[in-house]
């Protein structure tokens, strides 16, 4: 369904009160709710809230259909970033979902629009699908406003190399609104909030929601600005600890160990795949949420990573999250219980266990 469409109907289905956006805590999802929040703002249907689903909450849960139920009535729903699942985020609200990730189920077109990117080559992220629907929603000139922080998203989870490759008219855009050494900066401070021990990311959308570009997110001087800095230099600390880990191996699969509150096991993964080229890396880590593994997979060889993990999935209990996201860097949360079995069925002993 494109934004033009499914975005567009969806939006003419909004009834009387407030939409809400709910988006991810990474730089794509917090780009992509800002983009749907400053756009929304120029419309008759604005202002929006925006919720941040953050760390261990999912936009599907009963915690959050209770707290969206307690405030003021929602007009509709904005659900960026966060997958795509069948079931209703509230029953009876018109719902659009904006997402570039494999679905889980989907939804009945009664229960929600999707917008997604999954048949597209290259595959664009939420907050270039966003950027698309605000400028549905906007003339020209509003919509190349906003044109960076769909750059940003896109370098977020593209990398700055890749980015430029698949989508170089977004980035060529961006460019009026700073460098790509800014961009890379302030895709580095917008991440950082989300993976510090604290996990609050509403400094970085605070900042989204109010910055005029690249650059006035780099210097901010607020202290919006400086929780970003914080939360950096507190998230290299812990990175830099875990690099002293050295990898475990079986089979396939190069297994990192780390032990951190901060959400570094992705970068963990990351960082050693230019190393195990032929394995599938893995970073886990047992000190994100009590009484849960926090993992995350990549590789440089491994073309589907979610099926890589699916042929090889323990038995899962209701509060397990398992092979989710892209094919290419996905990942889960699982109860220790059924990381050990998940570890022991790859062929990992007890140093693998927690």
């Amino acid at each position: 369904m494109t934004a033009r469409t499914g975005f567009t109907e969806t939006l003419a289905r909004f009834g009387p009160g407030t939409p809400v956006v709910l988006c991810h805590d990474d730089a794509d999802g917090l780009s992509a709710g800002a983009l749907f929040a400053r756009a929304l703002a120029q419309t008759s249907h604005g202002p929006a809230q925006v919720r941040v689903i953050g760390r261990g909450e999912s936009a599907w849960s009963d915690a959050i259909r209770a707290e969206l139920t307690s405030g003021p009535p929602v007009a509709g729903l904005i659900v960026t970033d966060l997958g795509v699942q069948a079931e209703p985020v509230l029953t009876g609200i018109p719902t659009v979902i904006v997402d570039h990730h494999v679905p889980r189920s989907l939804p009945a077109p009664e229960v929600a629009a999707v917008i997604s990117g999954l048949n597209e080559d290259p595959i664009p992220t939420s907050s270039l699908l966003a950027h698309r629907c605000a400028a549905v929603l906007l003339d020209k000139a509003g919509a190349d406003a906003l044109i960076w922080l769909a750059a940003l998203g896109a370098v977020g989870d593209l990398g700055e190399r890749g980015a430029p490759a698949r989508f170089p008219e977004v980035m060529a855009g961006a460019r009026r609104f700073g460098t790509l050494k800014s961009l890379r900066e302030a895709v580095s401070l917008i991440n950082a909030p989300r993976r510090a021990s604290r996990g609050d990311a509403s400094p970085a959308l605070r900042l989204l929601l109010r910055a005029d570009g690249l650059d006035a997110v780099v210097s901010d001087a607020s202290p919006d600005g400086e929780a970003l800095r914080q939360a950096r230099a507190e998230v290299k600390e812990a990175l830099d600890d875990s690099r002293k880990v050295p990898p475990l191996f079986a089979g396939p699969v190069a297994l990192i160990r780390c032990d951190s509150p901060c959400q570094i096991h992705p970068l963990v993964a990351q960082s050693w795949t230019h190393r195990l080229r032929r394995q599938a890396v893995i970073g886990a880590n047992a000190g994100f949420r009590e009484g849960f593994v926090h993992f995350a997979a990549r590789s440089a060889t491994v073309p589907d990573l979610i099926a890589f993990l699916q042929d090889r999935a323990p038995p899962l209990g209701p509060d397990d999250q398992f092979a989710q996201g892209h094919r290419r860097a996905t990942g889960g949360q699982v109860t220790r219980e059924t990381w050990n079995h998940f570890a022991a069925e790859l062929g990992f002993g007890s140093e693998a266990m927690v």
